[in-house]
């Protein structure tokens, strides 16, 4: 499978440092930053500079380049030109992020506005014509959590009450005060905008950021993570395939990034749209990314675990009540022993590759704009187990949350 990978930041470096294993793969690695695409594809790939934003030129490389497949790991602001390239291209295209959302203008913290993903799904018709497959989210969270998800309505459960995506770790940065180990760009737009959370008696509705606090208690030794809601692309893609009275997002963000986030949105640092100070013209969100350290090269000052996963309660095939988890835990001195990239960026860059594998062998196939839950679980859980990393399961009651 000939793969343009768009994106050699952290995520795109450990998708190309996890390709190099895989027989099936051939990447081309683009980039707006030509030295980071070289670095990104060393000796066994082919690097281009190329601009994300710049449709005509990627649908032209994607021609030109013969790829069957575009794979986005930028930041969601490019979702949307590199999705229509693909279009244009008649290739397959998959991402990590789905299009971004834009709140309520007048009830930003009941109602929606746009929501994560709806400019993507407003083509789906287009690629059902053109018998072509976006797959939307398939990272690790929207990704993994989502067919965690489909396992479990398929495999766990006789009916659904609530489906729980939960995200804690206890990783830390030697060294820094504050180090954001993902995209801080990224966890501005999803932390600070309108949480979303699914009823099926109401269907979607929005809260204020940091909403309906809980403890969740995580595996692998991290325990007990207060954790809130944040707007996150599960609760747009589940209820869409899978039928359950509730669906949420929680992060365990902890109360210091939480103040972080706050000080920055009280200060307008976390807006997009650009300032002028003095003879330049900038975005504060843009600022604030360029004065942290890059998530990338984090990886020898942390240590600990990462855990993506997904609670699910209900009724059980044998009709009584279940509870379960189930996760991914990682750990960092794993993933930089075994491919030098840091937990996070690497927990989230095998999925994609796990996807395309199964589409590469016919496994997984459809055509449209699509979730991970649309597709069978169970092969991609066999492969990720093959691509060294397992995953794991809880049998929980209430009482242990």
């Amino acid at each position: 499978m000939r793969i343009l990978l768009v994106g050699a930041g952290g995520v795109g470096s450990a998708i190309a440092r996890i390709a190099v294993r895989r027989s099936f793969a051939e990447l081309l690695v683009a980039d707006y930053d030509q030295d980071r695409a070289i670095r990104a594809a060393g000796p066994d790939f082919t690097a281009v500079q190329i601009d994300a934003r710049d449709e005509e030129a990627v649908t032209e490389l994607l021609k030109a380049e013969n790829c069957d497949v575009l794979l986005n790991a930028t930041d969601p602001r490019f979702v949307m030109p590199l999705f229509r390239a693909a279009l244009a291209a008649d290739t397959h295209y998959l991402d990590m992020a789905m299009s971004l959302s834009r709140p309520h203008p007048a009830e930003p913290y009941r109602l929606t506005g746009v929501k994560l993903g709806d400019e993507q799904f407003a083509l789906a018709g287009e690629w059902e014509k053109r018998g072509k497959l976006a797959l939307a989210g398939m990272g690790v969270e929207p990704g993994l959590s989502d067919v965690f998800a489909r396992y479990a309505a398929d495999s766990l459960f006789s009916e659904i009450n609530e489906i729980g995506v939960r995200d804690g770790a206890n990783l830390v940065v030697e060294g820094y005060e504050f180090a954001p180990t993902f995209s801080i760009w990224t966890t501005i737009e999803e932390c600070l905008n309108p949480p979303v959370v699914w009823e099926k008696d109401g269907g979607w509705h929005t809260t204020p950021p940091f909403s309906e606090p809980e403890v969740f208690t995580f595996p692998a030794g991290i325990g007990p993570v207060e954790c809130v809601n944040v707007e996150h692309e599960e609760v747009l893609l589940m209820p869409r395939w899978i039928d359950a009275n509730r669906v949420t997002f929680k992060y365990g963000l902890g109360g210091e990034f939480i103040g972080v986030l706050e000080t920055l949105h009280k200060l307008g640092l976390d807006r997009t749209d650009p300032v002028r100070v003095g003879g330049a013209t900038v975005s504060p969100r843009d600022v604030v990314a360029a004065c942290l350290p890059d998530p990338a090269t984090l990886g020898d000052k942390m240590t600990g675990v990462t855990c993506a996963g997904t609670w699910v309660t209900g009724t059980g095939t044998d009709g009584g009540p279940r509870e379960v988890y189930l996760y991914h835990v990682l750990d960092n001195a794993w993933s930089m022993s075994e491919y030098g990239s840091q937990a996070v960026v690497w927990q989230t860059a095998v999925n994609p590759l796990v996807a395309l594998e199964l589409i590469d062998a016919g496994t997984w196939s459809g055509a449209g704009v699509l979730g991970p839950e649309a597709f069978p679980a169970g092969p991609f859980l066999d492969l990720l187990n093959d691509y060294g990393s397992p995953w794991s399961m809880e049998e929980r009651t209430p009482a242990s949350r």
